[in-house]
């Protein structure tokens, strides 16, 4: 009988899958330190995790069995790849499952970022009343720089284009054509820089994009750009960001991710033109639930009948 373990939190439903494979055994342990892991994880086959649990080249050296990773979502960085490929084992994630609940935080940021929706619900509630002060103005007729038109972008671009914006996006792989069916105009990121009232940002989180927006692009934008970034923390170089925002280069900045998560007593929270949230973007019941299920669905489908699906390093992997 192959044993699962689930070291994050996730969903009800994602048990519910396990049990409608008899011959699979989930346990269910989750916030485990790295040495903790390390002592159990060699009885198991698969393994199914979010972005708390740290898949670390220790952790793998110890996984004697184990066969695949599933993470519940799309972003894979607390995974690591070598390490797991080298051992022999698949990884997997979820990509399709939070895409519209990660969309949607990304319009909300924008649009609570443009009405000053948290600093008025702050005022409010400390007993003033800043109406003056705290003017917004309208995403109509807006330009929206969307890079990276993957799953989430294109969520993004279709709900901004109902808002009677224009988007231009920026991505190595999505054509002009492609971006033409979708109402995007596709251009060149400099182009997109210096185009765009409004930034967004979703890419994966690797050594290309690290740093992706430091000093030399924030330079080359519009002044007064509104930045959101709910894809990974360390895209934007937020030293640059602080900068740029502190100069007026960038009117104000909605973050749901750290470079750190969480960030702690971070510069950029000080400041009144950033909001934030915790790491939002995927956080919907609906989105979670979604998720787990896949996750859960796809370790126990390669258990049980050898069917993988979402294989990131299928083509790295090594025979133990």
């Amino acid at each position: 009988m192959p044993k699962v373990l689930v070291s994050d939190k996730l969903s009800p439903l994602a048990l519910k899958v396990f049990e409608r494979y008899p011959t699979v055994q989930a346990d269910v342990k989750t916030g485990l330190p790295e040495d903790e892991l390390v002592k159990i994880i060699g009885e198991y086959e698969g393994l199914v995790i979010r972005s708390a649990t740290k898949v670390t080249p220790k952790v793998l050296a110890s996984a004697k069995k184990l066969k695949i990773i599933a993470r519940a979502g799309s972003g894979v960085d607390n995974v690591d790849f070598a390490a797991a490929s080298a051992n022999g084992v698949y990884v997997t994630n979820t990509p399709g499952g939070n895409t519209v609940s990660t969309g949607e935080h990304a319009i909300a940021l924008m649009m609570a970022l443009t009405r000053n929706i948290p600093q008025g619900t702050a005022t409010l509630k400390a007993g003033q009343w800043e109406k003056n002060k705290l003017q917004g103005r309208e995403v109509f007729g807006k330009t929206l720089g969307v890079i990276g038109l993957g799953n989430v972008g294109k969520i993004v671009a279709d709900r901004a284009l109902g808002l009677k914006m224009k988007v231009v996006a920026f991505d190595k792989i999505v054509t002009a054509d492609q971006g033409r069916k979708l109402g995007v105009e596709m251009t060149t990121l400099d182009d997109l820089l210096s185009r765009s009232d409004y930034i967004t940002i979703h890419l994966n989180k690797n050594a290309e994009t690290a740093n992706f927006l430091g000093k030399a692009q924030f330079s080359k934008m519009k002044k007064g750009v509104f930045l959101i970034n709910e894809s990974r923390g360390g895209i934007v170089d937020e030293e640059a960001l602080y900068e740029a925002l502190t100069t007026g280069v960038v009117a104000g900045a909605a973050l749901d991710v750290f470079a750190t998560e969480p960030p702690g007593e971070h510069k950029l929270l000080k400041l009144a033109n950033v909001i934030a949230t915790p790491h939002l973007g995927a956080s919907t019941q609906e989105a979670q639930d979604n998720v787990a299920v896949a996750a859960a669905e796809q370790v126990a489908d390669y258990l049980v009948k050898g069917d993988l699906r979402n294989a990131l390093n299928a083509k790295d992997v090594k025979p133990r």
